[in-house]
């Protein structure tokens, strides 16, 4: 019988000539530049400018990253590599918080976006589909690194991890749920159903941003009860997963009372940037109708 599976890199570190390059840190910066792209052509096709776009993700990118590692060090100290001192900062060993990088990121580039005098809510809706598209080519990092997988399947799809990044409790098991691939599948998805909502429906600047957090934290509810690296647990759930829920909830109701509540028009998308040209003289007297 021809059993198929997922298989892993042996190593997360490719050699060029005399360079060495850690994968994980290259899917990282393939993932940031694809964010930049994808919220640039958003944020000019509003009448934005490029220009605030490589600021906000100079600052942005930055605190975030200091955030994420900030987060994953605070609730998960156990897994911080030895010495402590130096493990805090090895970021391309893995192990960032998404919730620390997303806060700490949005909150360095609101300070950039209000300092240059553009819209808070609507650059946040812009950088929405983005920041999704990001998270799901960064779960790549993960499957370099052969972390944060699921539970043992037997699936056609199940990840082969070597018997060094297994668990003891599942160090019999071969092949486990591709937590990465799922991840990556539900966040591509995300982004299409985003910037299908943007185009079809009026929706009021934030709110696009809190559908994008309720999309994300539904995903990875489900995806916390599959995975089996250490983590607190609250009420027999990870703690991961009780955020993913605090959250979605919360971005859910943020979102029906300012759709409904909010003063002034909404925003619905273009499809195209309109047209650049000569504008076109009205005479005297006539009445626009």
């Amino acid at each position: 019988m021809l059993l198929l599976f997922i298989p892993s890199p042996h190593t997360g570190v490719v050699h060029v000539g005399p360079l060495q390059l850690h994968m994980y840190g290259l899917t990282l910066l393939v993932a940031i530049l694809a964010c930049i792209w994808l919220t640039g052509r958003r944020w000019t096709a509003m009448g934005g400018d490029w220009d605030l776009v490589t600021r906000v993700a100079v600052w942005g990118v930055g605190f975030g990253v200091l955030g994420a590692r900030f987060y994953h060090d605070v609730t998960s100290w156990s897994e911080v590599p030895s010495p402590k001192w130096q493990g805090i900062w090895e970021v391309w060993k893995g192990g960032l918080g998404i919730w620390g990088g997303i806060l700490f990121g949005a909150l360095a580039g609101a300070v950039v976006i209000r300092r240059a005098g553009a819209s808070v809510p609507k650059f946040l809706d812009a950088a929405a589909p983005g920041l999704l598209l990001a998270q799901g080519i960064g779960r790549i990092g993960n499957w370099w690194n052969q972390e944060l997988y699921g539970k043992p399947t037997k699936l056609p799809w199940g990840l082969e991890i070597s018997p060094d990044h297994r668990p003891l409790a599942y160090f019999q098991n071969a092949t486990f749920h591709p937590t990465f691939l799922y991840e990556l599948i539900w966040d591509l998805l995300g982004v299409l159903v985003l910037l299908w909502i943007a185009r079809r429906f009026t929706i009021r600047p934030p709110n696009l941003f809190a559908l994008y957090v309720a999309w994300y934290c539904f995903g990875r509810f489900f995806e916390e009860l599959l995975r089996i690296d250490p983590a607190h647990h609250i009420a027999g759930l990870r703690l991961n997963a009780w955020v993913s829920v605090i959250l979605f909830f919360a971005a859910v109701v943020y979102f029906v009372l300012h759709q409904r509540r909010a003063r002034g028009p909404g925003v619905r998308e273009p499809r195209r940037a309109p047209p650049k040209g000569p504008a076109m003289a009205i005479p005297k007297g006539r009445r626009v109708r």
